[in-house]
């Protein structure tokens, strides 16, 4: 397997950043200038657009014969990924003196055609689902989204061997037997509920494995693996039905980067890894090391109160996680309380002892 090298990439990373894009709420606005500057080394197409009428771009680059397919933001409030494009795009760009060769590699071996907002509307308003509050990833079959449809119909026209599905997990996920948040985690979704382990998922699970093998020497211990359960109307799970291999990458948390403009760089490096994996490699056979990820857990806050004093007078942990919103022209954070009781087994980088606190001193979004 060739792995690029990670102490180099965490070194020339900040030449690539695309500052322009920061925070966690990434609007059509916010990218449509970026891609206006694309050099010619880009295609640039509007594929349709959305129920508000919002333009959908996809980006193509490359020569080569396995062809790829990303999307971003099908959920519009994960916008983690959109980030990660830009800053691959501007390694295009701007190609990093430590990378040349395997860049060009991907390039001469890969077409790789980006749709870095398919949900326009939903991000805007700040939401999973679109304009008709259709939930995008859960209408594969129905398609009764204009934006399901403009991604079926590039899927089909395009035919790409491999498919990458960008989002953000909430933070409560954890690696499983620790107490590390899952940062990334992936999944190469079922084909169905039997769970089969069919070619096309061992194809897709040896790309993961190539991806985490890179990460690992960066966040050791901090790469889930999401539950393959079947989802009959997922994307994902339909696609890879339909004989379209899938990678399914889920952003999730890093120490204090409630932006996400770090776990940014993972996601950047985990692409790079998969493009350049599969610009080299044409047997994948590779793929048991895909089950010794550990399973994402649910044991993770963003803050934990400790010994809380309750109106019964008893002594709770309290378990916050926090929501971040978009209301009245501003972008929020509130805590709510996700988990109450006793908290010892979970996991958090903010830990408060409050054995002088009243639990309706709190002031919670939720109490």
């Amino acid at each position: 397997m060739n792995t690029l090298n990670a102490t180099k990439l965490i070194t020339d990373y900040p030449k690539i950043f695309e500052k322009n894009l920061k925070g966690r709420r990434i609007l059509f606005e916010n990218i449509e200038p970026l891609i206006k500057n694309l050099s010619t080394k880009f295609k640039k197409e509007i594929l349709g657009y959305s129920e508000n009428n919002i333009p959908i771009y996809k980006i193509s680059v490359g020569t080569g014969t396995t062809k790829i397919l990303v999307w971003s933001q099908m959920h519009g409030n994960e916008s983690t990924g959109t980030k990660a494009l830009f800053d691959f795009f501007n390694l295009i760009e701007n190609p990093l003196e430590d990378f040349t060769e395997q860049l060009q590699t991907i390039l001469e071996n890969c077409t790789i055609t980006f749709i870095p907002i398919l949900n326009p509307d939903g991000a805007i308003l700040f939401t999973r689902e679109n304009a008709n509050k259709i939930d995008l990833n859960r209408d594969a079959v129905t398609q009764k989204a204009t934006e399901s449809k403009i991604l079926r119909k590039e899927l089909e026209q395009f035919n790409p061997s491999f498919c990458f599905n960008l989002h953000d997990q909430r933070s409560i996920f954890n690696v499983k037997g620790t107490s590390n948040p899952a940062t990334l985690s992936f999944l190469a979704p079922s084909e169905d509920k039997e769970r089969t382990l069919t070619k096309g998922r061992k194809e897709t699970m040896s790309v993961i494995v190539a991806m985490n093998s890179l990460l690992q020497k960066v966040i050791p211990n901090q790469i889930g693996r999401y539950t393959d359960e079947f989802y009959p109307t997922a994307t994902g799970d339909n696609f890879q039905k339909l004989g379209y291999n899938t990678i399914l990458i889920e952003c999730g948390h890093y120490k204090n980067d409630y932006d996400r403009d770090i776990t940014r760089k993972f996601n950047f490096m985990a692409l790079l890894q998969g493009f350049y994996y599969l610009a080299t490699t044409t047997d994948h056979q590779n793929f048991k090391a895909y089950f010794d990820i550990p399973n994402n857990d649910k044991l993770f806050l963003d803050k934990i109160y400790k010994n809380v004093k309750m109106p019964n007078n008893s002594l709770q942990d309290i378990g916050i996680q926090y929501v971040f919103k978009y209301r009245n022209h501003n972008f929020i954070r509130e805590e709510h309380i996700e988990k109450s009781g006793d908290l010892s087994n979970y996991g958090s980088n903010t830990i408060i002892e409050s054995e002088n606190l009243v639990f309706n001193q709190l002031k919670l979004s939720n109490s």
